[in-house]
């Protein structure tokens, strides 16, 4: 997108293959804004890289994860009181499969 007419005339072009209706007022600012964002990329393909690791998360943290252990703290019956039906320990449903 070299000239902004041109990237215009490319975000009407996808909008038209998108099936989405876009006025003029609008391809032009999305036009703008993808040529800075096209901008942007371009710069950050600039910088020297080499030598740099890549990294899984930005900051240096770890995940606080809970011990995974079995509990059986799990009162059955008060959650059973809160549903609209139950029977012998099981949830009753509508059948949906004939």
């Amino acid at each position: 997108m070299s000239d902004s007419s041109d990237a215009g005339v490319n975000i009407k072009h996808l909008a038209r293959l998108s099936r989405l209706a876009i006025d003029a007022d609008a391809a032009a600012a999305s036009a703008k804004e993808l040529q800075s964002i096209i901008e942007m990329i371009d710069a950050m393909q600039q910088i020297e890289t080499d030598g740099v690791d890549p990294l899984a998360h930005p900051l240096d943290i770890k995940a606080r994860l809970r011990a995974d252990q079995a509990n059986s703290d799990i009162d059955r019956s008060r959650f059973q009181d809160i549903a609209p039906e139950t029977a012998d320990g099981y949830y009753l449903v509508p059948r949906v499969v004939e």
